[in-house]
């Protein structure tokens, strides 16, 4: 895949992940200055999700809804990881699936400590000349 393909999922992955609460909690801020719970953050500095090549030939695009759990270190317990919503192309969910074992994340946070949690983490596959600005199908 190229590096341009790579980037474009990995941005979306990003901001997708920044933007996502986690299950147990839906981070409100006291107003206080720290909020009571922060999600975990990707820190990837390199796309980890590859665009299946066919699909990426065809310009189908597709969302996984990935269920994650990361310990209060970050790391994902690989055998917590599910798919929580299909894309409906298998290309996809494999590659979305694959990806995992190459996340990274800092930890969530309760009241500024790290802490153990579950999250959803879509990965879009939005092909860079869609016509569609809603994040593909």
């Amino acid at each position: 895949m190229s590096s341009g393909r790579r980037f474009l999922v990995f941005c979306m992955w990003l901001v997708a992940c920044a933007s996502q609460p986690a299950l147990s909690d839906n981070g409100v801020d006291d107003g206080g200055g720290t909020p009571e719970f922060e999600p975990p953050v990707a820190t990837n500095p390199e796309p980890p999700v590859r665009y299946p090549p066919t699909l990426y030939e065809q310009q189908i695009e597709g969302t996984v809804v990935l269920r994650l759990f990361v310990d209060e270190t970050g790391a994902i317990v690989p055998d917590s990881t599910r798919i929580a919503e299909g894309s409906g192309h298998r290309e996809f969910d494999s590659a979305a699936l694959a990806a995992v074992a190459e996340m990274h994340f800092a930890p969530a946070r309760r009241n500024g400590i790290p802490v153990a949690t579950a999250f959803l983490q879509p990965v879009h596959f939005q092909h860079p000349e869609s016509t569609d600005l809603g994040g593909g199908a």
